[in-house]
């Protein structure tokens, strides 16, 4: 059963067990002197990466790769430089290969931005997607998205 982060209910940060800080940069401006939508895709990338290549979860065997199949984003607020933001991400469906993401992006307390994601396991040697194994599935379950009901 999917999940989805309906666009009309205000995420909280509180309901993401993952989550990480980083900054607003000068470069993520756009013309008009806020973050450029497209960096968002970044933002998430980071959030997405940053817990799934960590050897210690054990969410990335030896011989295979996460590829983002899927990104929707929902831009909330405007977002400007300087600042910290902070990235909350967790689990809210998992398919035969796939894993899909609620994430969002905070400052100051605010979101600014949500999205949903969905990462397919690949094997490295056939590029071809593979089955989600138990191991990988037992060691998501720390991730879930508080409030998220998984079938």
């Amino acid at each position: 059963m999917n999940v989805p982060l309906r666009p009309d209910v205000t995420p909280r940060l509180e309901d993401y067990p993952y989550r990480l800080s980083d900054n607003v940069r000068f470069a993520d401006l756009d013309p008009n002197h806020h973050v450029n939508n497209a960096v968002y895709a970044t933002y998430f990338e980071t959030g997405r990466v940053t817990l799934m290549k960590d050897r210690s979860y054990g969410l990335m065997p030896d011989g295979f790769a996460w590829i983002m199949v899927r990104l929707d984003i929902h831009f909330r607020a405007e977002l400007r430089w300087p600042g910290t933001i902070e990235l909350g991400l967790g689990v809210v469906k998992f398919g035969r290969s796939s894993v899909t993401f609620d994430q969002v992006v905070f400052s100051e307390g605010k979101c600014v931005a949500s999205a949903q994601s969905v990462s397919v396991l690949l094997d490295e040697a056939t590029r071809k997607p593979t089955a989600l194994t138990p191991e990988i599935l037992a060691n998501f379950q720390r991730w879930i998205r508080r409030g998220a009901v998984l079938t």
